[in-house]
């Protein structure tokens, strides 16, 4: 059988890309040694570098925001493990085009291949279109990998996900756009390399703070602000080429590149240090350079709650309020709100127990992955998950003397582990000794079934 039109579609790993291409889209990686960046998956040893050294591919879901390199890596994955490549864009296809593809794969598993079929943006397709692809990827007629920029859990069918992996892209780093710019400017064949450019220090901090993380974004505004410099015959991208490139402000304290970030981190560590003063000045730098005062509004959010916790835990609240009043309000008079927020919040007690105890539970979660939830703890809404038990032995706290009873609310597997360390300072000194009191009446309390003698409720 012929194989349809679909199957003779172009590749990406041409020599030479076609006229009028983008520098992104031309400086697209054409093998895994290539990419920037995901080195938590390309690295020696990591999950798709050993799914390139077996050429076994199975279903996948990248996760990940524009630019990091969720369709390039899909191609060069399906080619590297010997399999045809077909790709829908979610935004624009539907059931027809999964029916082609999936004609499409019955004609390559006929010629004893396998084929990846690669959804863009799968998030974009409802709930009809997710069920329809299920028969195919549990029967093994294609090998599906998913890319989207939204929660997995929230966009895509539970069916869908437990046939497949999600894996988590990253956004690039400074330094790895940095090292795409400077690669992208010596290739003569697909880059700028014939134009014989360079980009300063202050260029290419600029250029990293325009791309935030986004490869695709990075290059193709080095290709304008290439244009730039040639145009003033400098020799040289800088960050005045990158700014006008991007179309975005120019910031008076931004001239050497990393001023901006620079003041941010004075401002965040002044507020830290509990000194207002400082904290003000920085913000008023800010401000007046033209800053996005959400962006200041954003980091004090983050601030409250990273820094001053518990300590104080209005701090939160008053820092949710500034950022709503400065919406509402705006600017210039939008500033008084955020002088009103930043003078609390370095004047606030400070503790930051509430981001270790995170940082603390994130490692067990990585280390010891899905542990199943203790059958106590679990939900029985049906007749079926009451007869299995579920919430069967769960004691309800308020039966019982001082709403305390020995109840272990862990896994098994991380029994006694302590994340929480309330601080001293502010409101978590009252946080801190009633926890205190809890954990200690916790071991003199009813045991529950199971672990020791059961006492009725008092």
């Amino acid at each position: 059988m012929a194989k349809r039109k679909a199957m003779q579609e172009p590749t990406l790993f041409s020599a030479r890309a076609p006229v009028g291409q983008p520098l992104a889209e031309r400086m697209r990686p054409r093998s895994i040694s290539e990419v920037v960046g995901q080195d938590h998956l390309l690295g020696p040893g990591r999950m798709l570098s050993r799914m390139v050294e077996a050429k076994a591919l199975p279903s996948m879901v990248f996760w990940g925001p524009p630019g990091v390199g969720k369709t390039t890596l899909a191609m060069l994955l399906a080619r590297d493990s010997g399999a045809e490549f077909r790709s829908i864009a979610a935004v624009a296809g539907g059931i027809a085009e999964l029916r082609a593809a999936v004609g499409d794969a019955r004609d390559v598993v006929a010629s004893g291949r396998r084929m990846v079929l690669f959804i863009d943006e799968i998030h974009r397709w409802n709930r009809a279109q997710q069920d329809a692809c299920l028969p195919h990827v549990e029967s093994g007629l294609f090998t599906l990998i998913g890319a989207t920029t939204e929660n997995p859990s929230f966009e895509i069918i539970s069916p869908l996900l437990s046939r497949a992996r999600v894996l988590v892209l990253n956004p690039l780093t400074a330094d790895e756009i940095a090292r795409m710019v400077s690669r992208a400017l010596a290739d003569t064949e697909r880059g700028l390399g014939a134009l014989g450019l360079t980009i300063d220090e202050a260029g290419s901090a600029e250029l990293a703070a325009v791309a935030d993380g986004d490869g695709r974004r990075a290059l193709n505004t080095l290709e304008v602000a290439a244009e730039l410099a040639r145009a003033d015959s400098s020799p040289q991208v800088t960050a005045h080429h990158v700014l006008e490139a991007a179309q975005r402000k120019t910031q008076l304290y931004d001239q050497k590149g990393d001023e901006h970030y620079n003041l941010i981190s004075a401002f965040i560590k002044s507020m830290r240090g509990s000194d207002p003063d400082g904290a003000l000045y920085w913000m008023m730098r800010m401000v007046e350079a033209g800053e996005d005062p959400m962006f200041i509004a954003r980091r004090m959010v983050i601030f409250a709650a990273e820094d001053i916790g518990n300590a104080d835990p209005r701090a939160l609240q008053i820092a949710i309020s500034v950022r709503d009043a400065l919406h509402f309000v705006g600017m210039p008079e939008g500033a008084i709100p955020l002088a009103q927020g930043v003078t609390y919040l370095a004047g606030a007690p400070k503790s930051n127990a509430s981001y270790v105890a995170m940082k603390k539970a994130r490692e067990d979660v990585q280390q010891h992955g899905s542990l199943p939830v203790p059958v106590h703890l679990r939900n029985a809404p049906t007749a079926l998950m009451s007869k299995l038990g579920y919430g069967r032995d769960y004691r309800y706290p308020h039966d019982y003397g001082g709403a305390i009873i020995a109840q272990e609310y862990l896994p098994d597997e991380l029994r006694g582990n302590i994340y929480y360390e309330p601080t001293e300072r502010g409101y978590e000194a009252r946080i801190r000794d009633y926890v205190a009191r809890v954990r200690e009446a916790r071991g003199k309390a009813p045991r529950q079934a199971g672990i020791g003698r059961e006492e009725k409720p008092k």
